[in-house]
């Protein structure tokens, strides 16, 4: 079997190893099916018991209340920017977005061409180095929702907690730091995550909404961006993402096996923690975020000059470290460091970063 490197992808991500070899034995043969997940209608009783089962862990780990129901959708996060202004705002109303990061901002003007859209507030002017803080917000109380991204997987910065929104539903984009700390979906009208980050493989998406706003969706609604209709069908109007929703299942297993949401933010706090310091200890290395609004997930920071981060890349793969290289918008290192990345490969990189600052800086 092929050595594994330390991959710090920002998505498709790291899964855990137990995850992967599960999945690797399975994916020849079920056990006492004698076929593939990949072969399977996913009317059958196995598929759906597999569905079933996800649903049932996940309302398990995150202690989901009845009145929310859990979708397995396609098309990504980046099709719910899209999906939620169609079902959740009404006829003649109108939503709020905060705009914190890159794909906050793209939600924002997704969501603006169905639908009337207000800014409610925005980083952009300060190059995303912070989310917005609650006094800086303009909130409509009569918006059907109020939008914002949790975490921001470029610019490296994390909301530490909900923006309050009032008797205003509250709709998070949660894809890069779902289920990494305990969340109260309660605070929640409706929540998303593409699955690539934190929660399994490319192909679904998980959608948690509650039953009342369900009600909301249109009648005139293509029936497969309508969440009324996906709901009664049990995510299956069309073929579901089966094997990703298998996958998504294996890792809520795995998290649960782990300790659950309290185990998953200590691990995190301490992962970055390690590499934070790193960069604080240094006059080599500099953070985009300001310390307090800085992401547990997606770790991200400057060397002097660009010569220097591409020898960094470049010298990092050699050792055995991925994907490190920043979004292509704005360059720098970029460490995603998500709920499966393991604490070894962490030491790994500080180590890294230590040498690679003395030799170079």
């Amino acid at each position: 079997m092929a050595e594994r490197v330390f991959n710090f992808a920002a998505g498709p991500a790291v899964l855990p190893e137990s995850v992967l070899l599960e999945a690797q034995e399975n994916l020849f043969a079920l056990p006492e099916i004698g076929m593939s997940i990949l072969e399977m209608s996913h009317r059958s009783k196995t598929v759906i018991d597999i569905m079933d089962q996800a649903e049932a862990d996940i309302r398990a780990l995150a202690s989901i209340p009845d009145n929310y129901s859990i979708l397995f959708l396609q098309g990504g996060a980046s099709l719910q920017f899209s999906m939620i202004p169609m079902n959740l705002v009404a006829p003649e109303g109108h939503a709020d977005h905060i705009v914190s990061g890159h794909f906050a901002k793209i939600a924002f003007e997704e969501a603006r061409k169905v639908a009337q859209i207000d800014l409610a507030g925005s980083t952009e002017l300060r190059g995303f180095d912070r989310v917005p803080r609650q006094e800086e917000l303009t909130l409509n109380p009569k918006a059907d929702y109020l939008h914002f991204t949790s975490n921001n997987t470029i610019f490296g910065t994390e909301w530490d907690e909900e923006p309050d929104s009032g008797r205003v539903p509250l709709v998070g984009d949660i894809s890069s730091n779902a289920f990494s700390r305990p969340l109260d979906v309660s605070k929640y009208g409706l929540i998303y995550a593409g699955a690539q980050k934190n929660l399994g493989v490319a192909g679904v998406t998980m959608v948690i909404v509650r039953d009342d706003l369900i009600e909301r969706s249109q009648d005139n609604l293509p029936a497969m961006l309508s969440y009324k209709v996906q709901q009664k069908s049990s995510s299956a109007y069309n073929t579901p993402p089966v094997f990703g929703v298998y996958i998504l299942g294996l890792v809520i297993k795995w998290i649960i096996d782990q300790g659950g949401l309290e185990e998953m933010e200590r691990r995190n706090l301490e992962k970055s923690r390690l590499i934070y310091d790193a960069i604080d200890s240094s006059k080599f290395y500099s953070g985009h975020a300001i310390t307090e609004d800085r992401s547990r997930m997606n770790v991200t920071f400057r060397l002097p000059g660009p010569e220097l981060e591409q020898r960094f890349v470049e010298e990092a793969n050699s050792n055995e470290l991925a994907e490190l290289r920043g979004h292509r918008s704005v360059g720098g290192i970029r460490a995603s460091i998500y709920n499966a990345f393991p604490s070894k490969g962490v030491d790994a990189l500080v180590s890294f970063m230590k040498e690679f600052e003395r030799t170079n800086g």
